[in-house]
């Protein structure tokens, strides 16, 4: 079916519905060409950002020596926290723990950065569409990746080995490869009825 845009939305909607935080099925033995990498980083930057002021900028880290000391500033132990996860959370915590453990050995990892201009809503929202935009982009070339934070707990460490200067911030970091098995499905969502309001809060839509 093609929408008034023109887009096949079969394909689009897979795209979008399928698109996963990739763990456990990465691909740790087969490399990433630069290439690949780039292409997805120039389909990145098209996304929208805060006044058009496209102040991101991306680290692309492939030696084995730095992906370790990133892999190194990640925080060991349960990564859930103190706190036991629910049991329907377990399955996600074990492989946040597998990556934590094989995060080094990850062929690529992108480090995005953005200039810090503060604001009502930060930093934040200028780089966020562009980092989905990537992974849209990597997933549809059979590459999988996810956003994660951990290592921003000791973030001056990173900003000093990746030379980060003052007045940019890390936003996260991507671990990329391309994934191994079997296509991805749509994941289990609660109704989006029950997740939406209408003028207010609590306000159901439809009532």
């Amino acid at each position: 079916m093609t929408g008034a845009s023109g887009f096949d939305l079969a394909t689009v909607d897979k795209l979008l519905t399928t698109t996963r935080a990739v763990r456990k099925r990465l691909d740790l033995t087969r490399p990433v060409e630069l290439d690949v990498i780039m292409e997805c980083l120039r389909l990145a930057i098209q996304a929208p950002t805060g006044s058009n002021m496209q102040t991101w900028r991306w680290i692309v880290v492939t030696d084995p020596e730095m992906r370790a000391k990133l892999a190194d500033l990640y925080p060991k132990g349960n990564p859930s926290g103190a706190v036991a996860p629910v049991p329907q959370q377990e399955r996600v915590m074990d492989s946040v723990r597998h990556l934590m453990k094989h995060l080094h050995e990850v062929p690529v990892l992108v480090v995005p950065c953005v200039e810090n201009k503060g604001g009502p809503a930060g930093w934040a929202p200028s780089i966020y569409p562009a980092v989905w935009s990537f992974i849209l982009a990597l997933r549809s070339r059979g590459l999988g990746s996810l956003i994660t934070t951990g290592h921003l707990l000791r973030r001056e460490e990173a900003d000093e080995f990746l030379g980060v200067p003052e007045g940019f911030v890390q936003a996260c970091l991507l671990p990329v490869a391309y994934y191994t098995g079997e296509d991805f499905k749509p994941a289990d969502r609660r109704p989006i009825e029950e997740l939406t309001f209408l003028d207010h809060w609590g306000a159901p839509v439809g009532a």
